[in-house]
């Protein structure tokens, strides 16, 4: 499917951003772009909760960013949420308010996936090049660094550190000596000791900022002629300046500079103070500003996926080499559990897509946790899922998948939480089934069977001359019924007598 619109929407600790593009080919042509202050990350609470303020700002500036977006199809937007949401610990319970309020499916993204898609951004402005680059962008919750090449990111870290947080633990009254302003520099540069000897290692020959927090030092340093020969960007010599400034005047809003934005005031001194840090502890003596970042990243990453070079399906596949999973048995089991889905729907149906696809990868990645132990591996492969950094995989697509890979053996009392109806299930049945066919791992064809879906569960049609020559599946057939009738959803199986035509 094609679509001549699409958008991408950041929903940042500070902004919440929205970026429209037109597709031309293999191109992107930005149309428009919204941006609403919201300072989301500033509402949260020392108990990591998001309060009542922040959320009706959220809600509200979500409204009228979704009335620019009606009429978009759903598979042509993709709406992101960075650092407040990772932290809040009642996310779960805003979360469906925010999408009811956009009108569009929302994703909380990791650190590294933010990392990820803010290089692709970044990238896609700045001139082509063989060269390494290191992104820098300090948002308003945490700080992304990227080395990469070309528009693949290869070393990516997100500290928890940013504009809001570093003000609210610095400067909460808005005032700025010495002794503060150095205890900010000093905590940015603990955070980034842990990675400082890697990205030294890695290197880069240009380094680039992105986002508000990069533009408005740029732009005042620039402006106020504070970098050396007049050079454009973030130089150290401009930072040093500038920081001295700010520590004579005592404020960010008492400085008497051109080109400060006056929403961006508030979290000036601690994104100063993370930028001078990540200045001293890598090194760098000039940095460029690109315009490019996480809104226009997931646009691009968004049209990946419609030329199908979903980065979602790589990542699968390095999951696989990595722990060393047996492909021949995937690919034995998918065909199987692929055809039981194809039974029970379309699967060409645009309604589907996303079940097909999680289905696939829940096949390929279900046996990852035997590379931690044989025993209950289900459980290990689940874990390794729902905790590691996979790069295109929200965290509600991790949990996801998480849950089929756990599911596809054992006890199903684990899933009951999921509700009567839920789509999961479906995938759930058709994994199960196929994993168990195939429990010899040889290429013999499993059975030819019909499946059906009924308001109380599931039925199964298969030959009963199969059954008599394979007592061993006939036994494996009957437990599974009995662990699907414990949480109350039937699987019956029925034997078909000779000369019955499967349907």
């Amino acid at each position: 499917m094609s679509y001549e619109l699409i958008a991408g929407v950041d929903l940042g600790s500070n902004s919440f951003r929205v970026q429209i593009g037109r597709i031309v080919g293999d191109q992107i042509h930005p149309l428009d772009s919204l941006k609403e202050t919201v300072r989301l990350g500033s509402g949260l609470t020392r108990e990591k909760m998001l309060d009542h303020a922040s959320q009706q700002r959220a809600i509200e500036a979500l409204r009228r960013l979704g009335e620019r977006l009606r009429g978009f199809a759903p598979e042509a937007v993709r709406a992101v949420t960075t650092d407040a949401m990772r932290v809040a610990k009642n996310a779960a319970i805003i979360l469906p308010q925010a999408e009811a309020a956009l009108g569009f499916p929302i994703e909380i993204i990791g650190g590294r996936e933010e990392a990820r898609l803010i290089f692709i951004g970044a990238a896609k402005v700045l001139p082509p090049a063989d060269h390494r680059r290191l992104v820098v962008d300090i948002g308003g919750g945490s700080t992304e660094l990227i080395i990469g090449a070309g528009s693949e990111a290869l070393l990516m870290e997100s500290l928890f550190m940013g504009g809001i947080n570093f003000r609210q633990r610095f400067f909460p009254d808005g005032k700025v000596d010495r002794k503060r302003f150095t205890a900010a520099e000093m905590a940015a540069a603990g955070e980034l000791e842990a990675v400082v000897t890697d990205y030294q290692r890695c290197g880069w020959q240009e380094a680039v900022g992105t986002s508000g927090s990069a533009q408005e030092l740029a732009g005042v340093l620039g402006m106020n002629d504070l970098n050396p020969d007049g050079r454009g960007g973030i130089s150290r010599q401009g930072l040093a300046r500038l920081r001295q400034m700010i520590i004579r005047a005592g404020s960010a809003e008492a400085l008497p500079l051109k080109g400060l934005r006056s929403e961006r005031l508030p979290i000036l001194p601690g994104a100063m103070a993370i930028m001078s840090a990540v200045f001293s502890s890598l090194e760098i003596e000039h940095m460029t500003y690109s315009d490019g970042a996480l809104p226009l990243g997931v646009l691009h990453d968004l049209l990946r996926r419609f030329e199908h070079h979903d980065t979602r399906d790589a990542t699968v596949a390095q999951f696989m080499r990595r722990y060393q999973v047996a492909e021949a048995q995937v690919r034995r089991v998918e065909r199987s559990a692929v055809a039981l889905l194809g039974q029970l729907i379309r699967l060409d149906s645009p309604e589907h897509e996303s079940d097909v696809h999680f289905l696939r990868w829940a096949v390929s990645l279900h046996e990852i946790g035997a590379s931690v132990a044989h025993s209950s591996f289900h459980k290990h492969g689940a874990y390794i899922v729902n905790n590691a950094d996979m790069p295109g995989f929200s965290k509600r697509d991790q949990a996801r998948l998480a849950m089929l890979v756990l599911g596809h053996r054992g006890r199903l009392h684990k899933l009951a939480a999921m509700p009567a109806g839920d789509p999961n299930w479906r995938l759930v049945f058709c994994l199960r089934l196929a994993a168990l066919l195939h429990r010899s791992r040889d290429d013999h064809s499993p059975p030819e069977l019909t499946v059906r879906e009924s308001p109380v569960g599931f039925q199964l049609d298969v030959s009963a001359a199969w059954l008599d020559a394979n007592p061993m599946t006939v036994a494996a057939l009957r437990e599974e019924s009995l662990l699907w009738n414990r949480i109350g959803i039937e699987m019956q199986t029925r034997a078909l007598p000779a000369g019955t035509t499967l349907r």
